[in-house]
This record gives structure tokens, C-alpha cells and sequence, in this order.
């Protein structure tokens, strides 16, 4: 099939890269509004205990769980003139949005009893609260709406917006303005990188080229999808990133090979088809191998993630049909000036560098680097184990977090009002628990006993109720009669003193729900709904590795033949993985350079970045085991069936491809480096991680660990039990014949036209 994609291709040059235009500026308009049409939602779902009380608290008790904060800061005293005038005026913005503003409360209009609370130590900051109505996808973007109309920046009196609603609100905002900036820092650099690598500005455009294209079929595909189902506005961020990358990685592997063929002595065309039954075959099975693993997301319930596969999916597919249908296309139609504007000579010559000769692969710094590490593997393997290991064991103490408003820099107005509850005040009211008895029909002794034995929690400031307010079991003040119904039941609030997102906090969290209740209760809040989305990802967690484990055993044993490759690419995929997810522990839970990379730790990670990070730089690893295990396998195929043999193979396979992966990896690792560069610390977590992941993927495993393994088992490489044997005879990959020089009469002709 690929031989007949590529004789297309080179035989009608021009009217493929015609329909491809027209394809890209067709996938382009469509998808140029899909940015309007995503959500910015997807963590949770409906259900989840948090989320149930959440939508019942909304339907029987609306504006009794506030989720937006406002902080009235003034030069002197919250009690001021100038602060009750700025208060007054929120106010009546808010109440100017009855049809999603519910439950406002504030420090000038409570109770006595309460206003205490609503008052910081200094007496410099007082609160507005309130409840904004809508899912998680609603929220942020209702929250920002109101936050133009009430926030005042500067003067005598200051007015900021802050809690769950505009956190989300500033995440997705930040997360926006970040994409353009690491999209302006990842390109220049990029290209500049493509054209050193590639050796010309003519063949560094070709990826360039590709990657537009599968970005832009990629919205196209996205937009189409937002009119089935819900998507998030953070699989844009994939959209873009993984699309250049993958283009750069298949445009390499067959401009690579492509050249090769040529120095061997064949024609262009005949180059071009070789190249692609070669390295394009590979770019097929390694964009089946990337897919499936991104295809593992579909199975969490979250849209958040299910959206990321889609994203991927599409966007891998987008480059691998370009890169084995359009490439070829254009490398005819390029022709002899592939090595046009070539920039090694003259850089060469600023640094006064000898000039570049071309050496055989037994004479590459990677044929050597190989071959010494074949002569004492067992040491090898055995020190490059225990260094990863030593790498990953931080992962051990990993946990996992909801992102708040230390998600973002310092400075954006939802993280100061954070920072200003956590230190300013006895009980962080953004992190309050509310507790929901949807089935409560009993008396209010019954309530205010329950309230009172909440209250004896340690490190609860407070509990309220319908009853009263309490204090260590002692009654303080008297309680809020709106807080119970007859027909809908009742809910308390219970104050916390401690992180919502902590350990402690958890630990909190379980004693109170130990608490007995006088009816089914249910419990929502920062620390519930952050127990509730992890313990309901973690829960499809062996699902989503098995699937990934499975298809990537068959796809492997498929391309190769044997099961003992395609088990050592699992296990050393995973190895690397693990020291990549120790090292953003080590960073990003305990702090490690926090200050260098500009973040604030939470002693937590958000427990999405490390799946996606998984899937994606997985896929990636994949990527080049299944370019070198292409290469070790035709040296293999081509040599004797022996121990030195299979020395050999593996050798000239890693010098071969070597220099290619490893650039490859440099690019890849360069756009993710963009992602790195957020404000968002859970941006800045997936882009680093993912950076780290394909840089040492492509040295450390691919330069020392796999030839390692692959001398000390030597023959039993390439093992498969008989029945195996027969099944890979039938349905397997087998290498392509050489194609012989096409004539002129039919390729030559549309090469010189």
C-alpha cells in the first residue's frame, strides 16, 4: 500500500499538494472558531458525591456553597468610608446578575455574629462572597464576565476577585496568553535547529509545511467534534505542540532516508519510494503505536482527558498521512534543491570549524559509543538501572492534588486573594466543607448535636448551622434557619485552618465524614472534590496501562517478530518514564527549584498531568524504538544469524539512527520547552516533564541501556515461540523488496515536469 501511496505521490507531484492545500484551507475555516466552542471544563463528573451535593446544594439551597471571593482592600481600615462606597458598589453589580449570582454575603451587610470572620487579622481586608450557578465549563467563564465589571486595581480602596470560580478563570486566561508566547519562543528556535539539523532552509520547511498542515486538519477535526461532544480548550495546547513535533520526527526520519538512498546512487524518484517503504513504514506503525497510547484516555470518564485523545489522535494522524502522502510530493517537486540555503558551511566557517565531512557509520561517534558499551554491558545495564531508579524513586511519595489558585504566578488576582485567606485570616473561607443531609427530616437538636460533634474536629475554626455556630462543642452564636428545609433536608458549613489540598487535610476530611450524621450525608468543598477526582481517575488507571501495555506488545511483536523486543521497549519505556515522573516529584511536590523555574509548590501535583504526560511522552518513546528497532532489524535481516551478528546489527542500527533521534528528540524536547515556559505550574509540569522524558528517552535508553540488553541477550532478540512464528509469516510486517529504478517514461517525466 505504501509503495502505491508513494508512486502516486511521485507520479502526480502537483495534484497532491493541490488537493493538500485545498485541504488545509478547508480544515482551516472550520476549525478556525473551534476555540469558541470548547469548554474549559472536564475535571469532574456528575457522579461524583462532591458533585451530587454541589448540584443539590444548587437546586434546594442556591448561594449556599460560595464559590467566588472578592476582597475589598483598603489603605487604612475595611470599616472606611472609601471601602463601604467600593463594597456598596460590588454589591450592586452582583445583584445586577440575579440569573447566575446567588447567596451574597459580605462583611458591612452579616450578621454580627458572622462579620468576624469576614474581616482579616490587620483589619485591612473584608470579604464579599457569593455563589455563581453553572458546571464546571460555565463557571470560569461566567466568573471572568464579572470579574471585569468588579475588580479595581489601583487607588485608596482595591477590589480583586478570587475562589474556585475565578481561579479557573484566571488558569484559563494565562493558559491562553501562554500558548502564544511559547508558540513565539519554540518556532524561531525551532526552525532555526530544522535547518541546522536538516542541513538547508529548503528541507528545514518541509516539517514546517507538514506541521501547519496537521494542525490545521487537526482543528478542523476538533470543530467537527464540538458539535458531537463536550471538548476542552486545553487539548489546543496538544493540538499545536504534538502537531509540529511529530511532523519534525516523521520529515526527519524520511528526508534522512531519502538522502541516503540518493548517495547510494538512485534517482530521485526512486529514492523517494524507497524512502518510504523504508522510514515511511515506520512513521505508520510508530503513529499507530503514539495513537493507541493516546487512545488509552477514552476509557476515564472525564472530557478533560477524552478530549486530549481526540486531540491526539487526530493531530498523529494528521502527520503521519502527510508525511508518507505529501512529503513525497514535495521532495519530487523540491528535487535537487533540497540542500538549498545550506547554513552548516557558513556557521562553520563564523566558528572556524573544518569543514563537514561525511563519514561512514563505523566511523560516527554513535558506532563507537555503541560498541563500547557492548563490550561490558552487564555494567552498563546494571549502572544505567540503578541510575533511573534512583531517578524515579522520589515517585514513591507521591501526592496528588486539584489545582487551585497556586496554580498561577504571582500577581494574577485570583492568586492574591488566595494568598490573603491563607494568611490573613483564621479559616480560609474559599475552603470550606459543606455538608449536605438531602434526607434529614428530623428535629433541630438532632441537627445541633451533629453540628456540635463536627466542631470537635481538630482544626476546624468552625461549624455552622441552621441550629447554631460552634466552636471546640461550644455554641457561639445562633445559627442560620435558611440552612434547612422540611421537604429538601439541610446543610452545614464546616470551617478548616488547613490546606484542603494537604495531607492533612485529607486526614480531615476522613474525620469528618467518621463523624456520625443524623441522615445520608454528603460532602463537597475544595478537599471532597479533590478526594472524589482522584480516587475516580486512579480507579481507571489499570485499565488505561494494560490497554497501553497490550496494543503496544502486538504492535512491536507485529513489526519485529519477536517477544522479547517488544517486552525489553516496555519495560525500558516505563523505566524511563518512572525517572521522569521522580524528577517532576523531586521539582514540583518538594519544591526543588522552585524559584529558578518560577513556581509555588503545593506539596502536591495535579494527578492529570502526570497521566497525560505518560501517554504522550510514552507514545514518543515508542516513536524511536520502533525508527532504531526498524534499523537493527534490516541490518539484522540483511547479516548472519549469529551472536555477532546481532552485535552488528545493533551497532550499525544505532549509527545509523543515532544522530537522526536524537535531533529529533532535541526538536521535540524544544516545543515541549515552549509548553514549559507557562505561568501555570501545571503547564510548566506537563512541558518540562515531557521535555526531560524524550531527551533521555533518546540518550540514555536508546545510547546505553537498550544496546546494553540487546548484546547481553544476543540471538534471543529476535526469539518467538512456533505458533507465534506462523502467525507473524501471516499477519506481521515484512521487509519491503528493493523496488528497482523506475523508468523514465513514467516517473522521470513528472520528476523533470
Amino acid at each position: 500500500m505504501l509503495t502505491r501511496i508513494a508512486r502516486t505521490a511521485v507520479a502526480r507531484p502537483r495534484w497532491v499538494v493541490a488537493v493538500t492545500l485545498v485541504l488545509m484551507v478547508l480544515c482551516g475555516a472550520i476549525g478556525a472558531t473551534v476555540h469558541s466552542h470548547m469548554k474549559s471544563g472536564g475535571f469532574v463528573t456528575e457522579d461524583l458525591d462532591s458533585v451530587q451535593a454541589s448540584q443539590y446544594l444548587s437546586e434546594h439551597f442556591p448561594g449556599s456553597e460560595p464559590n467566588y471571593v472578592l476582597t475589598v482592600t483598603a489603605e487604612g481600615v475595611a470599616d472606611s468610608p472609601a471601602a463601604r462606597a467600593a463594597a456598596d458598589r460590588a454589591l450592586a453589580v452582583l445583584g445586577s446578575h440575579p440569573d447566575i449570582v446567588s447567596g451574597v454575603q459580605s462583611y458591612w451587610t452579616a450578621r454580627p455574629d458572622l462579620k468576624q470572620a469576614m474581616l482579616s487579622k490587620d483589619r485591612t481586608h473584608a470579604l464579599i462572597l457569593a455563589s455563581i450557578e453553572g458546571d464546571d465549563a460555565e463557571l470560569p467563564v461566567r466568573a471572568a464576565q464579572l470579574s471585569e465589571e468588579l475588580q479595581v486595581e489601583s487607588g485608596p480602596v482595591t477590589v480583586r476577585a478570587g475562589g474556585l470560580a475565578a481561579s479557573f478563570a484566571d488558569i484559563n486566561t494565562q493558559i491562553s496568553k501562554d500558548l502564544i508566547i511559547a508558540e513565539a519562543i519554540a518556532i524561531p528556535i525551532t526552525g532555526l535547529l530544522l535547518a541546522l539539523v536538516f542541513g538547508s532552509l529548503m528541507a528545514a520547511a518541509l516539517p514546517i509545511a507538514l506541521g501547519l498542515f496537521a494542525i490545521a486538519a487537526s482543528l478542523g477535526i476538533l470543530r467537527v467534534l464540538t458539535s458531537l461532544t463536550d471538548v476542552s480548550i486545553f487539548a489546543l495546547n496538544m493540538t499545536t505542540a504534538l502537531g509540529l513535533a511529530l511532523a519534525i520526527d516523521y520529515s526527519l526520519f524520511i528526508v534522512s532516508r531519502y538522502r541516503e538512498e540518493l548517495t547510494n546512487g538512485a534517482t530521485p524518484a526512486a529514492a523517494v519510494i524507497r524512502a518510504i517503504q523504508t522510514a515511511g513504514r515506520t512513521v505508520v506503525y510508530s503513529a499507530l503505536v503514539v495513537a493507541l497510547s493516546l487512545s488509552a484516555l477514552l476509557v476515564f470518564p472525564q472530557y478533560f482527558f477524552k478530549s486530549f485523545a481526540y486531540a491526539g489522535i487526530a493531530v498523529v494522524a494528521a502527520a503521519a498521512a502527510a508525511a508518507v502522502i505529501v512529503l513525497p510530493a514535495l521532495l519530487i517537486l523540491v528535487g535537487d534543491r533540497i540542500d538549498a540555503g545550506d547554513l552548516r558551511a557558513p556557521v562553520r566557517r563564523l566558528f572556524r570549524l573544518a569543514p563537514r565531512a561525511d563519514k561512514q557509520p563505523r566511523e560516527t561517534f554513535w558506532y563507537g559509543l555503541v560498541v563500547w558499551v557492548m563490550k561490558r554491558p552487564l555494567s552498563i545495564a546494571l549502572a544505567t538501572t540503578a541510575f533511573l531508579l534512583l531517578l524515579g524513586s522520589p515517585f514513591l511519595g507521591v501526592q496528588f492534588g486539584y489545582p487551585d489558585d497556586r496554580s498561577l504566578p504571582t500577581g494574577v488576582a485570583s492568586r492574591e486573594v488566595g494568598d490573603i485567606l491563607r494568611t490573613e485570616f483564621d479559616a480560609d473561607m474559599a475552603s470550606s466543607a459543606t455538608i449536605v443531609l438531602p434526607e434529614f427530616r428530623g428535629s433541630t437538636a438532632e441537627l445541633d448535636a451533629y453540628a456540635r460533634d463536627l466542631s470537635k474536629v481538630a482544626d476546624v475554626p468552625a461549624v455552622l448551622s441552621s441550629a447554631a455556630v460552634y466552636r471546640n462543642g461550644m455554641r457561639v452564636a445562633a445559627g442560620v434557619p435558611e440552612m434547612t428545609d422540611p421537604q429538601h433536608g439541610a446543610y452545614l458549613s464546616v470551617a478548616t485552618s488547613l490546606d484542603p489540598y494537604s495531607d492533612a487535610g485529607g486526614d480531615q476530611l476522613d474525620t469528618v465524614r467518621a463523624v456520625p450524621a443524623p441522615s445520608k450525608a454528603l460532602i463537597t468543598g475544595p478537599a471532597a472534590l479533590n478526594q472524589d477526582s482522584v480516587n475516580a481517575i486512579t480507579g481507571k488507571l489499570p485499565l488505561a496501562g494494560a490497554l497501553i501495555a497490550l496494543t503496544t506488545l502486538v504492535l512491536l511483536f507485529l513489526f519485529t517478530g519477536s517477544v522479547v523486543l517488544p517486552v525489553k521497549a516496555l519495560i525500558l519505556n516505563i523505566l524511563s518514564l518512572a525517572a521522569t515522573f521522580g524528577a517532576m516529584v523531586w521539582i514540583f511536590q518538594e519544591g526543588h527549584l522552585s524559584g529558578l523555574l518560577g513556581f509555588t509548590s503545593t506539596g502536591t501535583l495535579n494527578l492529570a498531568m502526570p497521566i497525560l504526560m505518560f501517554s504522550l511522552a510514552f507514545g514518543a518513546s515508542m516513536d524511536y524504538e520502533v525508527f532504531l528497532l526498524s534499523r537493527i532489524r534490516e541490518e539484522w535481516l540483511a547479516g548472519p544469524k549469529t551472536t555477532e551478528g546481532n552485535t552488528e546489527a545493533v551497532a550499525m542500527g544505532v549509527a545509523r539512527t543515532g544522530r537522526i533521534f536524537t535531533a529529533a528528540a532535541l526538536l521535540m524536547s524544544i516545543v515541549f520547552l515552549g509548553v514549559a515556559s507557562s505561568g501555570v505550574s501545571m503547564m510548566k509540569l506537563f512541558g518540562l516533564g515531557c521535555a526531560l522524558a524524550v531527551i533521555s528517552d533518546a540518550t540514555v535508553i536508546r545510547g546505553l541501556l537498550a544496546p546494553a540488553l540487546m548484546r547481553m541477550m544476543g540471538v534471543w532478540n529476535w526469539w518467538a515461540p512456533k505458533p507465534l512464528v506462523k502467525l507473524h509469516n501471516r499477519f506481521g510486517l515484512h521487509e519491503a523488496e528493493e523496488t528497482p529504478a523506475p523508468t523514465p517514461g513514467i516517473l522521470e517525466k513528472s520528476a523533470s515536469a
